[in-house]
C-alpha cells in the first residue's frame, strides 16, 4: 500500500483507525473522561495486554505541553505489548482535558487530580489486587510523579522518571530580571502567553522527520507559555530539587547528556541524594530530551529496554 503523504495523518503513526491499529499491535485500549473530586473533566486512556492478569500497572504522567493522544502513545504501547496494564490522562489544560490550553496555576491540584484518578483504577479492578504499581512521568510529569510520592509515599512501588523536570535548565530559563517582571505580571494577567522561551520542540526532538510528526498533533499548543503556568513550574521545580534525599520509593531516572530542557545533573543529584535503597540511573551520551520518541528508532530501542529490564526485575 502506497504510503499516505505526512501532512494527512490522522494519528502519529499515520492513517490506521486506533481500534485497528491497537489490535495489530496486540492490545486493547479504553478512552473515556474521569471527573476528579474538584470537578474537572479529564481525558483518559488505558493500554492494556490482551491477557489477564497484567504483570503490573503503571500510571503514567505526561509533560508540559503534550497531551496522551499523540506521539506519547507509543511507550505505553510497547509497554502493554509486554504484560503491562498502562493508564493516563491529560493534566488540566492540555489534551482534551478541562482547562484554559497549557495553564496550570496550581500544580499541586494536578498531583490531587492524579493521585485520584490512579487510586479509582487500582482499586477498581479486583484483578489489580496484590499487583506491584508503577509511576511513570515525562518531564514535568517526572516531577509530578515525585510530588505524588511525597504525598503518599506507601501506594507505588517504583518510578521511571524520563528527564524529570526537577529543576528547569538554565539554558531556557529566562534570565534576569525577566522573572521578576513576570512574576509581578502574573499577579494580574496570570494567563497572558507572553513568557520568552526557545522552541521547547526544536530542543527535544532530534530526528527532523520524528519534529514534523510532533508538530502534526492536533492538540498542540503552540503558543507562548503563561505566565502563571511558568511562575508555578519555577515554584514547583525548585521545591522539588530542594527535596530531593525526601524520596524514598525504588526508582530508574533516564536522562540524555544533550538535554537543554531539563537538567541531567540534577537527575544526578536525585540519584546521589535520594534515600531510596533501590535506585538507577542512566545517562545517554548525546541524547536530546525526547528520550522515547525524538530519537533514532535505535536509540529509542535501548532507552526502551533499559526500562523493560528495569520492570522485569521488580515483577
Amino acid at each position: 500500500m502506497e504510503e499516505q503523504p505526512l501532512q494527512n495523518h490522522l494519528h502519529y503513526w499515520g492513517n490506521t483507525p486506533e481500534e485497528e491499529y491497537y489490535s495489530l499491535q496486540g492490545i486493547k485500549s479504553i478512552k473515556s473522561f474521569y471527573t476528579s473530586p474538584r470537578g474537572q473533566s479529564l481525558f483518559t486512556r488505558s493500554w492494556q495486554p490482551l491477557t489477564d492478569p497484567p504483570r503490573g500497572i503503571i500510571c503514567m504522567v505526561h509533560g508540559y505541553g503534550n497531551d496522551i493522544s499523540w506521539t506519547f502513545q507509543a511507550t505505553p504501547i510497547f509497554l502493554a505489548q509486554n504484560g503491562f496494564a498502562c493508564f493516563a490522562l491529560d493534566l488540566q489544560g492540555h489534551g482534551r482535558s478541562q482547562g484554559l490550553k497549557a495553564f496550570v496555576p496550581n500544580v499541586d491540584l494536578v498531583v490531587d487530580d492524579c493521585l485520584s484518578f490512579f487510586n479509582f483504577i487500582i482499586t477498581q479492578n479486583p484483578q489489580f489486587q496484590n499487583l506491584p504499581v508503577f509511576l511513570f512521568g515525562e518531564s514535568m510529569g517526572g516531577a509530578i510523579c515525585l510530588l505524588i510520592h511525597f504525598r503518599n509515599p506507601k501506594l507505588f512501588n517504583g518510578a521511571i522518571l524520563i528527564a524529570p523536570m526537577c529543576r528547569i535548565s538554565e539554558k531556557v530559563r529566562p534570565r534576569w530580571p525577566i522573572p521578576e517582571i513576570l512574576t509581578f505580571a502574573a499577579r494580574f494577567v496570570p494567563t497572558w502567553p507572553v513568557v520568552p522561551t526557545a522552541d521547547l520542540l526544536d530542543k527535544s526532538v532530534k530526528v527532523p522527520e520524528k519534529k514534523i510528526i510532533a508538530v502534526m498533533n492536533p492538540m498542540r499548543y503552540i503558543g507562548k507559555p503563561r505566565l502563571g503556568t511558568v511562575l508555578e513550574l519555577l515554584r514547583v521545580t525548585d521545591f522539588v530539587s530542594h527535596q530531593l534525599s525526601e524520596v524514598g520509593l525504588p526508582f530508574i531516572v533516564l536522562h540524555g547528556s544533550a538535554d537543554v530542557v531539563t537538567d541531567p545533573n540534577v537527575s544526578r543529584e536525585l540519584y546521589e541524594e535520594a534515600k531510596s535503597e533501590d535506585k538507577s540511573i542512566k545517562i545517554y551520551d548525546g541524547m536530546m530530551h525526547s528520550l522515547l520518541f525524538g530519537e533514532t528508532d535505535e536509540n529509542v530501542e535501548v532507552v526502551r529496554r533499559d526500562i523493560l529490564s528495569w520492570l522485569n526485575d521488580r515483577c
